[in-house]
């Protein structure tokens, strides 16, 4: 064999599992593209929101918070700040509990976000649990851990066939033929694509498109300070970002596994909710993208291995979580591989595991 873990994917879900499951034996990771982190990876919002989630997804963003923070810079403080117009207190009261948030006076919400327009907003919630991630160095920590320890990293090596084989898999890439004693699908958006290559039955993943757009500082202010803004029911959102502002319609349809980009009539609509919340104008837009957010049926994660094919490991699922997931996930996942009791509650374990769709 090649390897022992033979890992198809490299985004955040691939790239830390590689990190740990080289602790316990060789490992080989696929990655399609060109560099690691192509698709929803490299298309996250970046925030470390550690309630924000079902209860599995807020079990493993909890426990990610001691491998991130101890990573130096990897978290700056941001913090958020939802805004509510007339007739949607009860989003705002849905989110307020979800979130931890706490109500504050527009008067206070305005001294920290000037352009905010008060004619329209009724409630303000807020919340400085929650925190910037160094996206990109959080990838690579996990991708030198991987390394040090003798991973092998292949970009470009967009798998066509896999075949199970005697004691393991051979997988069929653009870097040739490799075998594995355990496949590890960490495919993304192309999760259930990946199982059906091994004859692997799909769970039933969606992919879902995200569209962003980047605008200028509005009004020229200084944005570094403000904290992410949301809509009430998550409508819309705008995060500071390097000097500017990015804006999202928060949409969320339903697409085939694809390079997304974005549509410029959803980026406008959520464009308009955002501007009826702000006293400046949308003047111009810098930049815009989608990623895909892939959920699985539940919308809670998928780790573990497969019921009817123990030596097919699934890691999908990340939705919007997965930055703020990876350490924790990861762990799990080598913790299920190794037979070692997870440092996560039981219940939890199995709310993430493939056994609960049958």
């Amino acid at each position: 064999m090649d390897a022992d873990f033979l890992i198809i994917g490299g985004g955040i879900a691939g790239v830390s599992a590689a990190a740990r499951l080289s602790h316990l034996g060789s490992v080989l990771l696929l990655e399609a593209e060109d560099a690691l982190a192509h698709h929803a990876s490299g298309r996250s919002a970046a925030m470390y929101e550690p309630r924000y989630g079902l209860a599995p997804v807020v079990a493993l963003s909890m426990a990610s918070g001691d491998h991130f923070r101890a990573l130096p810079n990897l978290l700056s403080d941001r913090g958020l700040m939802f805004l509510a117009r007339p007739g949607e207190e009860a989003d705002f009261e849905t989110d307020c509990a979800a979130m931890g948030l706490h109500e504050v006076s527009l008067e206070e919400a305005k001294s920290v976000v000037p352009i905010l327009n008060l004619d329209v907003i009724r409630r303000v919630g807020v919340s400085a649990k929650a925190w910037d991630i160094d996206t990109d160095l959080l990838l690579q920590s996990f991708a030198r851990e991987a390394k040090a320890n003798g991973a092998r990293i292949l970009t470009r090596a967009k798998v066509t066939a896999i075949v199970k084989i005697s004691g393991g898999w051979r997988v069929t890439s653009a870097q040739g033929d490799l075998t594995a004693e355990t496949l590890v699908n960490a495919g993304g958006a192309w999760v259930d694509e990946v199982a059906k290559l091994a004859g692997v039955r799909p769970i039933g993943f969606q992919p879902y498109r995200r569209s962003m757009a980047r605008i200028p500082a509005p009004g020229g202010h200084d944005t570094s300070g403000w904290p992410m803004l949301h809509g009430a029911g998550e409508t819309w959102y705008a995060k500071p970002d390097a000097g500017a502002l990015i804006v999202s319609p928060s949409e969320e349809h339903p697409m085939a596994p694809h390079d997304a980009w974005a549509d410029d009539m959803v980026l406008a609509e959520g464009l308009a909710r955002y501007e009826e919340m702000v006293t400046e104008p949308v003047t111009r837009i810098i930049s815009n993208w989608a990623g895909l957010r892939t959920f699985s049926p539940d919308r809670s994660l998928v780790i573990g291995r497969d019921l009817r094919e123990p030596s097919f490991v699934w890691i999908g699922g990340q939705g919007g979580y997965g930055f703020q997931t990876s350490a924790a996930a990861s762990q799990l996942a080598a913790d299920l591989i190794a037979g070692r009791a997870p440092a996560i509650a039981p219940d939890m374990v199995a709310a993430l595991s493939p056994a609960r769709f049958g």
